[in-house]
């Protein structure tokens, strides 16, 4: 079983998708300290500086999807099964399990780039500083929300096996089904994968759910998908 993680590993630090990825998390959190800390005026309370440390768990589900799913597009998935010689559900598991740990490399890079950014700029706003308790808050949130989220998005991979489709479907549901719903029912959108990563990540707060809450949902997600996706994974031609 080690050795089959390992495989899952290399491939996944080795694609070329990873620096882009990791490139654009890094991009997204410092657009996000600079927007939220210096370019929104003044910041008095600790829930809005708490955003300025938020990054983008997000996109890490759309890594997840397009890893996974490329793994059927150009028929690698049939290989590791065969020379693993596992069960091909064990199989999309350790996959899945590796995406998990490169997901919480990259969401440490991240928000350490976050972090180190927004605290000096936030030191000049008013109000109560943000105590170690409240910056390990938001770094544990975004952390669990960055594994979570890449955990979801391979095991969404795995069922659609599109990385185009995966893609575009992410993008319907974020940027139009979800505002939908927002639209007559604004705190049933916290109960989807997206709200609640929002939350946990600080992103979003003055919410009807708290974090915790928002971490069970986010988690609950992710568990139901990745065992939808295991046995499917049993049923069907790897080919």
């Amino acid at each position: 079983m080690i050795h089959l993680l390992r495989g899952e590993l290399l491939k996944t630090v080795t694609t070329r998708t990873l620096p882009g990825f990791a490139l654009g998390g890094v991009a997204f959190a410092v657009l996000n300290v600079l927007a939220v800390a210096v370019w929104s005026g003044t910041l008095d309370e600790v829930a809005e500086k708490q955003e300025a440390l938020s990054a983008l768990p997000v996109l890490l589900l759309l890594w997840g999807l397009v890893g996974t799913a490329g793994e059927y597009r150009h028929r690698t998935a049939a290989p590791a099964a065969l020379v693993g010689r596992r069960d091909r559900g064990i199989v999309l598991a350790v996959r899945i399990a590796a995406y998990a740990l490169t997901g919480l490399l990259l969401g440490t890079l991240t928000v350490a780039v976050s972090v180190g950014l927004a605290l000096p700029l936030l030191s000049d706003q008013p109000g109560p500083d943000l105590a170690a308790g409240d910056v390990g808050a938001v770094v544990s949130g975004n952390l669990v929300a960055f594994v979570l989220s890449a955990i979801l998005g391979a095991a969404l991979g795995a069922l659609l096996r599109n990385p185009v489709l995966g893609v575009v479907v992410l993008l319907i549901v974020n940027f139009a089904v979800v505002p939908l719903v927002s639209g007559f029912w604004e705190s049933g959108v916290n109960f989807t994968p997206f709200g609640a990563a929002g939350i946990l990540s600080r992103m979003t707060h003055h919410t009807t759910l708290s974090v915790v809450s928002a971490g069970w949902v986010l988690a609950a997600w992710t568990a139901a998908v990745t065992l939808v996706a295991v046995v499917v994974e049993r049923r069907r031609d790897l080919a």
